[in-house]
């Protein structure tokens, strides 16, 4: 019998949508449960507990404990995300524990960043701990890595265009705490235009990611995210703030170079300007960063880690 692995209770940028597809094209019998669909992703889930954001405590648990209730016999192994259970960790864990149930939590980033080692001493409890980046080692250093992965059939590389003044792309999930402000600010100092990506279906975001000639992600993180990710797989150069010891341990672990582009908010506008005045600049980090995701973020590599991840339980 397959193994049966129950993914939930959110879909936060599509990463639990994209495992659970992959692990099923590799004999897993994955299925992806969230408490409500997310709002530009709609459709991104097998089952939705529709619970409302206001509801009260009372409907929250007399759902999510049904959902247990449901679930808890036809699953091998819990797969969690963000810090979240079905049911309260309190008592999620030893109904795990009692009916010889296997777990995982996978933390995405906002869950661990800055927190303590007390207030993240809950993933120990679970049997298996998954970070996306050797970044996010210094809070979880007990977890594996596995970084995001993506569907490249989706992300065909488009041909880049030699034009005067480049379209720059920023998408950002939270625009203060990406550093907006920052790109927006050096953007006016160069001979670019910039599109700013918030607040939009997931569709029309990535019609506008393959416009792009450059893309900025972040500037206050130590880590890029998935837009990054999904603006490699599109050929596009990719500028953000991430952690050079970070970028080290990644290049070890997958004997690749990462092609990214390193800024902060002060160097951002030295960081762009060569990629601004060189086409074959912006081509040639636009094609090493499509070989960056396809050697790290394929998702079928993803699953066949996860995979080996479930079975060392």
């Amino acid at each position: 019998m397959a193994l049966r692995v129950l993914h939930l209770p959110v879909n936060l940028a599509g990463t639990g949508w994209s495992n659970v597809r992959a692990l099923r094209r590799h004999g897993v019998d994955a299925t992806l449960l969230v408490f409500r669909p997310q709002r530009w992703r709609p459709h991104e889930q097998d089952v939705s507990l529709d619970i409302p954001r206001d509801a009260g405590l009372l409907r929250r648990q007399t759902a999510q404990w049904r959902a247990l209730a449901r679930w808890l016999p036809r699953t091998d192994v819990f797969h969690f995300y963000f810090g979240q259970t079905l049911v309260p960790r309190a008592a999620m864990v030893p109904v795990m524990r009692a009916t010889l149930k296997k777990s995982v939590m996978h933390f995405l980033g906002d869950d661990i960043r800055g927190k303590t080692p007390d207030e993240l001493a809950y993933g120990r409890r679970f049997d298996a701990q998954i970070v996306g980046s050797y970044a996010a080692t210094r809070w979880v250093p007990e977890a594996v890595v596995v970084p995001p992965g993506l569907d490249l059939d989706e992300y065909r590389p488009v041909a880049p265009v030699e034009r005067e003044r480049p379209l720059v792309v920023h998408a950002p999930s939270n625009p203060e705490k990406k550093g907006t402000k920052f790109v927006v600010e050096a953007c006016s100092q160069l001979p670019v235009d910039l599109d700013v990506v918030h607040g939009v279906p997931n569709a029309e975001a990535r019609e506008r990611y393959r416009s792009a000639d450059i893309v900025v992600d972040q500037m206050h993180y130590l880590w890029h995210g998935v837009f990054a990710i999904e603006a490699m797989a599109y050929g596009k150069p990719v500028v953000t703030h991430v952690d050079p010891e970070a970028v080290r341990l990644t290049e070890e672990a997958f004997d690749v170079e990462v092609p990214i582009v390193r800024a902060t908010p002060e160097t951002l506008v030295d960081a762009l300007r060569p990629l601004v005045e060189s086409f074959e600049e912006r081509k040639r980090r636009g094609e090493a960063g499509r070989a960056y995701v396809e050697r790290v973020h394929d998702i079928d590599k993803v699953a066949e880690r996860l995979i080996e991840i479930y079975e060392g339980l």
